[in-house]
């Protein structure tokens, strides 16, 4: 939808070398050319796409606990069953179907023989096979090439009868009643009796048990191409920003929209009806929709098929796909959708995009010509040699050129659905338009060539970048906020099929792919999903640092609970020392009460030392000092030895033993004296030897012994 024009001055010699260059790059002769090989290995390497297409096999048997592997796919065993269906392996070396991927999913009543012999009833042997199937109901949506019947309508292939009346299989819950077989013609009537010309044609519900054939009248593909041609040209006329430099403003005399030259006015707007784009998108949407309605709603079988069965039925079947089943409208369902339906079953991206691509004879380049008018290339050899007649296009300049917009088609259809379903779907529109930019830029490999078959001989797995790793690594670097996530999606509203009605099927131009050169103002419809985005991600910043203010307030809090536990703590054993310093007080009070009732002098130190002086002569004689010191240990108190020690220093001074008041008042008094008069020293706490000084220093545990208590003293 862009439009570049260079200009050169006069007489400038470089024009042609410029030209020259442009259509050496942009349009490349052979596919080694292309940036994709060209770039050398790419960071965003490619996994198999085979093993992503058993992964989505397995998902629609309900066989999720399998995941397919390199091994699987090199000994076949990935040809696993459930009680309806199964996988088969027998186009593994595309032998039966270049076209057709190598694993098919069929009925498990039809053998490999059967299939074998109803894909020469096919088109280019695109025999039905199932694209999407309802685990549940047992209905299949199905698809394939045209059946060969021939100028009078009167072939029949009973393998082929046999392979579609397997599709219909009976009702759950009923033992007979069949399921209704529809068989969804997309080309017009007219156009389909044409190719019975050719061998080609279509179904007879008298050959088909229980069948209804519906024609759904979607032109082919040179219609689209000239479509999209004359939309362009409309955008390019009378966007704001037209190739020629002048704004459609300045059209028709400056009043094409100022208010004055309404029939210029209906000329343009008539002229966007007259591209037909929008009719045939409608037509599309409206045949997706009425093919999903009969599945979910009839529980009905639908086999789909067009021409080939590579450009509308893949349309078809893939849009129905994404109304039926909410997997594929999330962004990774939507990459299995796009590979299965486009990749795997062979839509011919190289011929619809004008790239070159490969012969279907071997793994070397075919070189291709190009075209003097229109800028595309010639189809394949491989398609134009394979199946059992030609295309149905005219013999005119149609032949030579198969360029067509077919996927950006159903990427508008998709877009359309999104804006009237804007809560169902996980990816935006920014996410489907770089998915076209991609695709175009030659960056990377996935939807190069025409075929599965065709991108395993050219080994782009091995040699291209991988489109889904990088915009996956481009989604990472944002997490949930980058622009391919919609921000409105909310799964739990829209978890079963999308049955839109006819009324609503009317489309629109695309704003963000279609007016972003033309409108670029215009174009960005998006601004409201910014917003929200922008919105949504400051939420949860705030909320992440709700969390983290919470979880500091919790480990203060849990802090500050311990330092509670401690001071607590601290505070008992605080009482407890207080408790002994007091009961310490009080023995010592007692002590001195009891020394000075005897007649001691006693004096207490700063340092808690306590000296007595007991003098019974007037003559001092000289002081021998002896010292005990006895110490016992405080079980868990936590108060130091220093506190608990009472220190007591006593000096006695006496001529005689036996007349010593000391020895007769200590002799009355300690109970641990024996009857014959003996003293038991030290047991005692005191010391007698004869008339000399005893020093005696004790600790309180000494006293303790002494059992002089308030009990004997009664405090002061």
């Amino acid at each position: 939808m862009r439009i570049i024009v260079f200009g050169f001055r006069p007489r400038t010699k470089q024009r042609r070398a410029v030209y020259d260059a442009l259509l050496r790059c942009t349009k490349p002769l052979r596919i080694w050319d292309l940036y994709a090989f060209a770039s050398g290995p790419s960071r965003f390497t490619n996994s198999d796409p085979k093993v992503r297409l058993l992964d989505e096999y397995f998902r629609l048997l309900g066989l999720s606990s399998y995941h397919a592997s390199t091994r699987m796919i090199e000994d076949g065993s990935f040809t696993l069953s459930n009680e309806l269906w199964r996988i088969s392996s027998l186009n593994s070396s595309y032998t039966m179907c270049p076209t057709y991927p190598f694993a098919l999913l069929i009925p498990r009543s039809v053998s490999d023989e059967e299939l074998l012999q109803a894909s020469t009833f096919r088109g280019r042997c695109r025999l039905p096979v199932i694209t999407w199937c309802n685990r549940d109901t047992g209905a299949v949506l199905a698809r394939s090439a045209q059946p060969l019947v021939g100028i009078m309508m009167n072939m029949r292939s009973n393998a082929d009868e046999k392979l579609v009346a397997a599709l219909c299989t009976q009702i759950f819950g009923s033992r007979e009643q069949r399921r209704k077989l529809y068989i969804a013609d997309a080309r017009p009537r007219k156009n389909a009796l044409a190719n019975g010309a050719m061998g080609g044609g279509s179904e007879s519900s008298s050959n088909y048990f229980q069948s209804e054939i519906v024609f759904f009248g979607i032109d082919n593909i040179h219609a689209m191409r000239e479509s999209l041609v004359r939309l362009r040209d409309y955008l390019d006329t009378h966007g704001s920003a037209s190739s020629d430099g002048m704004s459609s403003f300045l059209r028709h005399g400056g009043w094409t929209w100022g208010g004055g030259n309404l029939s210029s006015m209906s000329a343009s707007v008539s002229t966007l009806g007259d591209s037909g784009w929008l009719i045939h998108v409608q037509s599309v949407l409206a045949g997706s929709a009425w093919i999903a309605a009969r599945v979910a709603l009839e529980s009905a079988s639908v086999l789909v098929h067009c021409s080939d069965g590579w450009d509308r039925t893949t349309q078809l079947v893939s849009l129905a796909s994404l109304l039926l089943d909410p997997y594929y409208r999330t962004i990774k369902g939507f990459q299995a959708l796009v590979e299965k339906d486009w990749l795997a079953f062979g839509h011919p991206f190289a011929d619809r995009a004008g790239m070159p691509s490969l012969s279907g004879s071997g793994s070397m380049p075919f070189e291709l010509s190009r075209q003097s008018s229109t800028g595309s290339f010639s189809s394949s050899p491989s398609r134009q040699a394979s199946g059992s007649f030609t295309s149905q296009a005219p013999a005119t300049s149609h032949t030579q050129n198969n360029y067509s917009p077919i996927f950006l088609q159903w990427v508008d259809c998709v877009s359309q659905l999104l804006r009237l379903y804007p809560l169902a779907f996980e990816f935006s529109s920014g996410f489907l338009v770089d998915l076209l930019d991609s695709i175009l830029s030659c960056r990377f490999g996935n939807f190069l060539c025409n075929s599965e078959k065709e991108r395993q001989q050219a080994g782009i797995s091995d040699s291209c970048g991988c489109l889904w790793a990088y915009m996956a690594d481009m989604r990472a670097l944002n997490g949930g906020y980058h622009v391919h996530y919609n921000p409105f999606y909310e799964p739990s509203k829209h978890n079963g099929p999308l049955l839109p009605p006819a009324a609503a099927l009317a489309p629109t131009v695309w704003p963000q792919f279609h007016l972003r050169w033309a409108c670029p103002m215009e174009s960005q419809a998006g601004e409201l999903e910014a917003q929200c985005r922008n919105m949504s991600k400051r939420f949860t910043e705030l909320q992440k640092a709700k969390e983290e203010t919470d979880a500091r307030v919790k480990e203060t809090t849990a802090t500050m609970e311990s330092l509670a536990a401690e001071l607590q703590n601290e505070k008992v054993i605080s009482t407890s020392a207080k408790e002994l310093a007091s009961r310490a007080s009080r023995e010592s009070a007692a002590i001195k009460r009891a020394l000075q009732s005897l007649g001691c002098k006693v004096h207490f130190s700063g340092d808690g030392d306590c000296t007595v002086g007991i003098e019974s002569n007037p003559t001092e004689i000289p002081q021998k000092s002896v010292y005990f010191s006895s110490k016992e240990e405080s079980a868990g108190t936590g108060v130091s030895n220093e506190k608990s020690e009472l220190s007591v220093s006593v000096t006695v001074l006496a001529d005689d033993v036996s007349n010593n008041p000391i020895n007769r008042f200590c002799e009355s008094l300690c109970p641990l004296h024996t009857r014959e008069g003996g003293c038991r020293w030290p047991d005692a706490a005191c010391a007698q030897f004869g008339s000399q000084f005893v020093g005696l220093k004790a600790n309180f545990d000494a006293f303790d012994r002494l059992s002089i208590y308030d009990r004997y003293f009664q405090p002061e």
